[in-house]
């Protein structure tokens, strides 16, 4: 069983591998969670704020990652064209999209104040 359990965290791995070789959107989050990360190191940000913003992160690759296992799925039972299949990508980038904004207002809600301080004291 254990082993079973190590095996289940080598495929997860491996779909991170192939999430960040395969998904250009998904490199461009992992630079953005990188920027974020320093920003919020050199701000001082709260346990708080951190918990916030590590959530964030994590629901956006989490929704990157449940869109790319949509578009797969959808190209292997779909390979020419349909217009159900579109709407199925299109919802799924829809609720990465949607991620990203509330991950992107949570960090205005975080970080301008923050900014405001450093620019204006």
């Amino acid at each position: 069983m254990f082993n079973k359990r190590l095996e289940s965290f080598k495929y997860a791995f491996q779909g991170i591998a192939d999430l960040l070789r395969t998904q250009a959107n998904a490199r461009i989050h992992l630079a953005a969670a990188g920027a974020v990360f320093i920003a919020g190191l050199l701000l001082g940000l709260s346990a708080t704020e951190w918990a916030v913003v590590a959530l964030c992160m994590v629901m956006v690759f989490a929704a990157e990652a449940l869109n790319t296992a949509i578009e797969y799925l959808t190209d292997l039972v779909s390979p020419e064209y349909h217009q159900l299949a579109g709407k199925a990508k299109d919802a799924a980038a829809a609720g990465v999209l949607f991620t990203a904004i509330g991950a992107a207002v949570a960090g205005l809600f975080i970080f301008v104040p923050k900014l405001l301080e450093v620019f204006f004291n």
